[in-house]
């Protein structure tokens, strides 16, 4: 079992495991979004080794990784856990999240062509004439974007996985889903 924070975080990885040919219901693997960090706890209890017991994995953005470390801890799936020993667990991390990852990943150009295609495009360059947003870089600009309407992230996320070259695809997607 895959946790990972919301459902765009599971529409993209189910998108990279369709790019490499993966069936993960058949491999036995789920994506399960537990709606925030600061639900992990509840799910560590439910599935981790004192619950269910199943063989966990997961993915956090940057500013979330003491509420998973903490968890882990908690849970019993770990001590004084950094960044590698995290990672051995099956627990990785976005840096900040995972937009920025598939920004930087697939480049502005590209991450526009998916606005346009969602028919968006002129309100992201309404969106960069704002006062807030104006002059800041780019793939800023684009990220915060994402996150400005309901749904966004979750319509974008799995269509920048399939914009963006496997060689090129972030890390924690790629490592996440090598884990299981």
């Amino acid at each position: 079992m895959v946790l990972v924070e919301g459902v765009s975080d599971q529409l993209a990885l189910e998108a990279l495991a369709r790019r490499l040919g993966r069936d993960l219901v058949a491999e036995g693997v789920s994506i399960v979004p537990i709606g925030g960090s600061k639900n992990i706890g509840h799910f560590l209890d439910l599935f981790g080794p004192r619950g269910a017991d199943v063989a966990l994995a997961g993915l956090c953005d940057a500013a979330e990784v003491g509420d998973v470390r903490s968890a882990l801890e908690r849970a019993g799936i770990g001590s004084n856990l950094g960044t590698a020993d995290m990672e051995q667990l099956g627990f990785f991390i976005c840096d900040a999240d995972l937009e920025d990852e598939l920004i930087r990943a697939a480049g502005p150009a590209v991450v526009e062509e998916v606005i346009r295609s969602q028919g968006d495009l002129g309100s992201f360059r309404t969106f960069q004439l704002q006062p807030a947003w104006r002059g800041r870089p780019h793939a800023e600009q684009l990220r915060r974007f994402m996150g400005t309407r309901s749904g966004r992230k979750i319509q974008t996320g799995a269509m920048l996985v399939d914009a963006v070259d496997l060689a090129r695809m972030p890390r924690p997607l790629d490592l996440v889903l090598t884990h299981v």
